[in-house]
């Protein structure tokens, strides 16, 4: 399962499958403006479209408690998409193993540069040697 430090790096791309071959990708990106005083925000989308680089519609916000929904965002409550990204996220924050069967992998690429990630200690942490401060 990726780690907190994975998922507020600031570009972080993640996958969360369950035992019946469902799986939704997500991408979590750091606003460039802080929108509060006290703490950065962050925006999560949901791939929602073919092309894995650009399909992505806009979900809601993180928050402490998971993912939150705003006016701007095309879903609901009720919906999959949401309930799985604020499972996934209420996991993440919260340092929760995820029951048999299910997985939160990231995409490979680096949490927070999206560089691909290449030695054993950046995949596990989802963060390369410099961006995870190693080198």
């Amino acid at each position: 399962m990726i780690s907190k430090d994975f998922l507020l790096a600031g570009n972080a791309t993640f996958t969360v499958s369950n035992p019946e071959g469902k799986h939704y990708t997500y991408k979590v990106q750091k606003a460039k403006t802080q929108l509060y005083p006290d703490r950065p925000a962050f925006f999560i989308k949901a791939l929602t479209g073919p092309d894995n680089e650009n399909s992505y519609s806009y979900l809601g916000m993180l928050v402490e408690t998971g993912v939150r929904l705003t006016r701007a965002s095309k879903y609901h409550a009720d919906s999959t998409i949401y309930r799985v990204a604020h499972w996934a996220v209420k996991h993440i924050i919260n340092d929760v193993p995820v029951p048999t069967g299910y997985k939160i992998d990231h995409a490979g690429t680096c949490g927070r540069c999206g560089r691909k990630l290449t030695t054993p200690t950046s995949i596990q942490l989802g963060l390369g040697p410099v961006c995870a401060g190693l080198s």
